[in-house]
């Protein structure tokens, strides 16, 4: 049987926002032997964490919304979006299960930027102006490069071909679709990856077991880039063994 991954639709106000974004987190883990399960923010929460403890894997999608700065102890910048009550409560109780479980979980975008603030990290409200176009978004297949640590987990998953040797790092072409990032990383978390050029941080992962996220679109990209599918392929595998 293929691995259930849990994947929570990414808003409760924009259900075309969700027509659009859903399937391709589907689609990359499908691609890669596992089920993608929907997690409508619709439902109750405890129904949807019920759905969640039959799966095996969480991949926390991207979002229009913002974390509620509040939670970081934060007063809102203008350029702070919404935030989404019902995505932020789901994100925080499957980061809760996977923390409690072990499950594998795969942050993307907006869902690096909850798991680092449930973790106890802040984040940089708005990297506008900086030199580095991060809110490209999808129209945009490379909007900049990012180093990745050799010695992470995300840097055992990056393919060789695609990111060529720099120093102690692997720049790696990325396409960006965000304008907050990590500030301070949670507790148990470690940078993974920076733009070289303003040192934005790119990713993060756990110190141990398999709990990652990037700020870049790896859904988008499994066609022309075996480091996606590599995320989704890791995923999946580890789920697997659940």
């Amino acid at each position: 049987m293929r691995p259930r991954i849990a994947i929570p639709v990414p808003t409760s106000t924009d259900a075309a926002y969700n027509g659009r974004s859903w399937p391709n987190y589907a689609n990359a883990v499908r691609e890669a032997g596992g089920e993608p399960v929907a997690l409508d923010i619709a439902q109750p929460l405890a129904e949807l964490l019920a759905l969640a403890r039959t799966c095996n894997g969480i991949v926390l999608p991207g979002s229009p919304a913002d974390v509620d700065p509040a939670r970081f102890g934060a007063k809102r910048d203008p350029a702070t979006s919404p935030a989404d009550p019902a995505r932020e409560a789901l994100d925080f109780a499957l980061l809760d299960h996977a923390d409690r479980t072990g499950t594998p979980l795969l942050g993307i975008c907006y869902g690096c930027q909850s798991m680092n603030v449930w973790s106890g990290g802040s984040l940089v409200q708005d990297l506008m102006p900086v030199p580095v176009n991060h809110s490209a978004g999808r129209e945009v297949a490379i909007a900049h490069t990012a180093l990745v640590a050799r010695d992470t987990l995300l840097g055992s998953l990056v393919d060789a071909a695609e990111a060529p040797a720099d120093g102690a790092f692997l720049r790696l072409p990325v396409n960006t679709s965000h304008h907050q990032a990590v500030a301070q990383p949670g507790t148990g978390f470690r940078v993974a990856a920076r733009s070289p050029e303003d040192g934005v941080v790119e990713a993060i992962e756990r110190e141990q077991g398999f709990m990652l996220a990037v700020q870049w679109h790896p859904e988008r990209s499994t066609g022309t880039s075996a480091t996606s599918r590599n995320l989704f392929a890791k995923l999946v595998s580890t789920a697997s063994q659940r």
